[in-house]
């Protein structure tokens, strides 16, 4: 299996180029559904221990249905699938440009979720146009075991997020074990209390916010599904915290948004109104090819499909 790792930000992605499972025809949503069922352990050999680890986003570079589109891809990491990656968007915009496939300018990436376009910037810098974002709910209430009544926003930016501003210490490298433990807190009691994001999905992406440093505009926290926090200001939770702006009135259609990560680094973000509330994010990072390598598949390595905490 061929790869091409990259990092947007700080955040790890692993594209597979050859070598993975043949998913046959459909749409992108069809093709992950089949991944899913049929091929997940080649999912866990891409991005687990011993050839990856937990923070490791991958994609599958797919034939898109559309001739017209770049490519298709299909995102996932330690623990199952994805419905769109922001980061992983530019990390793939910059391997497709470091395998000759693309040039600079503007271009269309399948995903699960929906087409994203995303323009090729140079090298490194890349911007995204987001599928449609909004808030679900407003000031949502749950208790907490250790926090008491935490309040946030439910909102989608490509996967489902609780957005909060309730953190017990400062959004800084320092506090990331007792963030990560906070959290996972929140995210255990919104699933004990049954809420969720529309039509009964999983609540799966846990924002904390808090105050920026000089030149940003929000500073966050991010954990993803498996445990994992994301190294770069999340494209998909930028999105989702765009949309709760947008709802609340404090930010305008085409008002510059600078969010920084946990460690730091930054996407620019900004948004276009759509229907019934609903924007369409766009958002701008630069992402660094890393790696080309092989993953050997070895039928006598006892951890050939990954090694993972059910392992």
């Amino acid at each position: 299996m061929r790869a091409i790792d990259s990092h947007t930000e700080g955040e790890p992605t692993r594209v597979i180029v050859s070598g993975g499972p043949d998913l046959g025809g459909g749409t992108m949503a069809e093709r992950r559904q089949r991944f899913a069922q049929e091929f997940d352990r080649l999912r866990s050999f891409a991005v687990n221990e011993p050839r990856g680890h937990d923070a490791m986003v991958g994609a599958l570079l797919c034939a898109p249905v559309d001739p017209a589109a770049a490519a298709g891809a299909i995102f996932f990491n330690n623990v199952g699938f994805l419905g769109m990656c922001g980061h992983g968007t530019m990390g793939l915009a910059v391997t497709l440009a470091h395998l000759g496939r693309i040039g600079p300018g503007k271009h269309r990436l399948e995903t699960p979720v929906g087409d994203v376009a995303f323009e090729l910037l140079s090298r490194n810098e890349v911007r995204i146009a987001n599928v449609e974002s909004w808030r679900h709910a407003k000031s949502v209430a749950v208790e907490v075991p250790g926090l008491g009544r935490v309040r946030g926003d439910v909102a989608w930016g490509g996967n489902w997020f609780f957005l909060t501003e309730h953190t017990a210490c400062a959004v800084v490298p320092a506090n990331i074990a007792r963030l990560t433990r906070e959290a996972e807190a929140i995210k255990a009691a919104l699933a004990a209390a049954g809420i969720t994001g529309a039509g009964a999905a999983e609540i799966d992406h846990i924002e904390l916010f808090g105050p920026p440093t000089q030149g940003a505009d929000g500073r966050s926290f991010v954990l993803c599904p498996g445990g994992a926090w994301d190294r770069s200001p999340c494209g998909t939770g930028t999105s989702a915290k765009l949309a709760c702006l947008a709802a609340d009135g404090k930010l305008a259609p085409g008002q510059g948004w600078v969010q920084e990560s946990v460690i730091g680094s930054r996407f620019t973000a900004s948004y276009r109104a759509s229907r019934d509330g609903r924007i369409l994010p766009a958002l701008q990072g630069h992402a660094y090819v890393v790696a080309d390598t092989t993953l050997i598949d070895d039928a006598a390595d006892p951890f050939r499909w990954g090694l993972t905490s059910g392992t």
